[in-house]
């Protein structure tokens, strides 16, 4: 009996002493982030919108056509993670799906006032062509927040230069204006 207790005894303090904690310990944790790269367009109206050439006033024989007011409605929001490798900035590239014949359009980026990070640098303006061409340059990784009024606000501008009056043509022509976020 002596001996079951004595053995029991020893392997009780084995497994208590196996068990025990010391003053510090540790864990490791993985912190994931993701690569992002996402945009979109905000307004506070509609971000489909019509530019109308209009007549002058009062008529008279002789004159040009005026060109429509510069819509400054649209808002171009963007969210950027940059991978670990390889990807040194992004940028926003823009094009036109179909010219319209004798009109000019053009865009220009203001500078993003809202958000935190390396938000990028907007180009002069762009003649929109069927074309990417870059827009907004030396994005790393940055959020301009979202919504209309936040990020870049874009204006475009109509003209009918008078090189190209005679391929002007009466009708309403939808364009589609295509931005997207690249990697450079």
């Amino acid at each position: 009996m002596k001996r079951i207790l004595a053995i029991a005894v020893i392997t009780f303090l084995s497994f208590k002493v196996s068990a025990q904690d010391t003053g510090t310990d540790n864990h490791q944790i993985s912190v994931v982030i993701p690569n992002i790269a996402l945009l979109d367009l905000e307004s506070s109206a509609s971000k489909n919108f019509t530019s109308t050439f209009v007549q002058p006033t009062p008529l008279e024989a002789g004159q040009k056509i005026n060109v429509p007011a510069n819509n400054t409605d649209t808002w171009l929001n963007y969210s950027s993670i940059l991978p670990a490798t390889v990807v040194l900035s992004r940028r926003v590239d823009v094009k036109l799906d179909t010219p319209v014949p004798g009109v000019g359009i053009s865009v220009v980026a203001g500078a993003a006032t809202t958000g935190f990070g390396t938000k990028g640098t907007p180009t002069s303006a762009v003649t929109l062509t069927a074309t990417n061409q870059p827009l907004i340059n030396s994005i790393g990784s940055a959020y301009t927040a979202s919504g209309a009024s936040n990020g870049h606000n874009l204006t475009y501008s109509f003209t009918a230069a008078d090189a190209n009056y005679g391929n002007l043509r009466a009708a309403t022509t939808v364009v589609t204006v295509t931005y997207t976020l690249v990697d450079n």
